[in-house]
């Protein structure tokens, strides 16, 4: 899983003017917190997209039979 903060992302935006690290060193810090990021949304969408399918194939009425705990069942 990939933890991401606001905090970590503005850390870089806040780096004093006396740290001696270079634009170079800054830049790919935060290309590497957009890969991090990028990677992330593509799991949510992923997850999005599973839910979505689950949530239409599911009938929504009293039968106890239902595709998204089936599919929860599975990961257990």
């Amino acid at each position: 899983s990939v933890v991401l903060s606001i905090d970590s992302v503005l850390a870089l935006l806040l780096v004093d003017e006396s740290d001696p690290r270079a634009s170079a060193d800054v830049k790919q810090i935060a290309q590497e917190h957009l890969t991090r990021i990028d990677a992330k949304v593509k799991e949510l969408q992923a997850m999005r997209n599973t839910l979505s399918h689950l949530i239409e194939a599911c009938a929504g009425d009293d039968r106890p039979t239902c595709p998204i705990l089936s599919d929860l069942a599975t990961l257990s």
